[in-house]
């Protein structure tokens, strides 16, 4: 589901989620022995989030203050602007300059080398040069304190890129190695001021009890908690970046309460969020991330614009469960090929498809949201962010750069939105977002529109995006 291409060196990390062999089974469990009927009746409402969609210019309701308050952003995966040709790379600089987006980078994999390949020994070679281009660009940098070193998952002091390895989470009796990393990172990187502990529960599904290992997880959190508020007093921590899986409506088995229209999301998922939730030592932000199609059979739910509405939803419950600012570390709209490939859709279809998405994540009172960016090597790079710097012409801004850059200008975190009155015949299949002046409006059928948006006459082209 998730698009997770580009480890450390050659190798490449996929996204780990339960395959269809690990079929499910859970049991519910409750978060408080005893409540006043008053207030179960008040905690079933706010968790129902399906019946429970606030309309624009509340900003949904957001909890949990404003320091985590980051915004739009995207991370860096295998191949990024710090290496290439040396005019494309400065080009790359300039555009990342521009609107000065959050950018994240994991500690290891995804473009970075083994941090500490042996006990003690450092190899920070490869972060430092990410680090310095998000100072080189003026950023808020962000660094996903993942993956971990071989010696501490049974390995040896070689490195093995394989994605089953890169994959695999550190022994518990390793956790406190693990989170003394973390604490040098966050030592090292004084300027780097948000962290966001562990990917996707990587190495933490428990095939035994068909779920996911929440204790273990969370046992290793709060060891990293503690260290890196200790080393940087100053630093934003988050967790638990458990997927949001989900299935279509009538699925069944394992549909959880936090539902819609485009299905239930998995209850294994919900259990691992309010474990966490229950047990951390402390958080300042709670980070998931998920995609807008099924889990099993990548199916969009009723369409791939109405799917993205599971956005809004997941991002309500979470914030009312927890009471914390809410991040995306990734989100997805486009289900992927056997490959775990996007290439299907114009690039016209995608950005308005992510549009669609962002929009929803706005009215919810997203925190920070980061668009996963699936920068390659070549010309042809479906869904990336800028040209590659690799090509002697790199480093120029491409349309999901651009999407990402104006969003982030008209709506950060906090926007008081505004109504939009939009007619005509296709008006509904018009997803619009205001604020102020500015309006986007989004076509999203496959055919020219002609509507009156906001008291104005626009025609759309098939799936345009448009800013007003």
């Amino acid at each position: 589901m998730g698009r997770h291409g580009g480890s450390g060196t050659p190798p490449k990390a996929a996204r780990r989620r339960p395959p269809a062999a690990w079929w499910r089974s859970w049991t519910p469990r409750s978060r408080l022995a005893v409540l006043l009927a008053a207030a179960v009746v008040a905690a079933v409402a706010l968790v129902t989030v399906s019946l429970a969609v606030l309309p624009p210019g509340t900003g949904g309701g957001r909890l949990g203050g404003t320091a985590a308050d980051i915004g739009w952003g995207f991370t860096h995966t295998q191949y990024s602007a710090d290496l290439g040709q040396d005019d494309a790379r400065r080009t790359a600089a300039r555009t990342l300059s521009g609107d000065r987006l959050p950018q994240n980078q994991h500690i290891m994999g995804w473009g970075v080398d083994n941090p500490e390949p042996r006990k003690g020994r450092y190899n920070f070679t490869d972060l430092d040069r990410r680090v310095a281009l998000m100072r080189r660009t003026g950023t808020t940098p962000v660094l996903t304190l993942c993956c971990a070193p071989d010696w501490m998952k049974g390995g040896g002091e070689r490195t093995d890129w394989s994605q089953k390895s890169l994959e695999k989470a550190p022994d518990r009796a390793h956790y406190k190695d693990f989170a003394k990393l973390a604490g040098v990172i966050a030592k090292r990187y004084p300027d780097v001021r948000h962290f966001v502990v562990w990917n996707e529960f990587k190495g933490f599904y428990d095939e035994s009890r068909k779920r996911w290992d929440y204790e273990g997880y969370t046992e290793l959190y709060n060891l990293v908690y503690k260290e890196v508020k200790k080393r940087n007093s100053r630093a934003l921590v988050g967790g638990p970046y458990v997927v949001m899986d989900s299935e279509a409506p009538g699925a069944g088995t394992n549909a959880s309460r936090v539902s819609g229209p485009w299905g239930a999301v998995d209850q294994r998922a919900v259990d691992a969020v309010e474990y966490w939730d229950e047990h951390k030592e402390g958080a300042d932000f709670v980070v998931v991330d998920g995609a807008s199609y099924t889990r099993t059979g990548n199916r969009t739910v009723p369409d791939e614009f109405r799917a993205t509405e599971k956005f809004a939803d997941v991002t309500r419950w979470l914030n009312r469960t927890t009471g914390l600012p809410v991040w995306w570390a990734e989100w997805y709209v486009e289900p992927a090929d056997e490959h775990d490939n996007r290439k299907t859709w114009s690039e016209t279809h995608r950005v308005a498809v992510q549009a669609s998405a962002m929009t929803y994540l706005a009215e919810a009172g997203v925190a920070g949201a980061f668009y996963w960016n699936p920068q390659e090597q070549g010309a042809e790079c479906p869904g990336c962010l800028w040209r590659s710097t690799e090509l002697n012409d790199g480093g120029g801004q491409l349309p999901m750069l651009d999407l990402l850059t104006r969003f982030a200008r008209a709506f950060p975190p906090g926007t008081a939105f505004r109504s939009v009155d939009v007619s005509g015949d296709d008006s509904a299949r018009i997803r619009v977002l205001a604020s102020g002046s500015t309006v986007l409006a989004v076509n999203t059928l496959d055919h020219k529109v002609t509507a009156r948006v906001d008291g104005r006459r626009v025609e759309l082209g098939p799936y345009e995006t448009r800013w007003l």
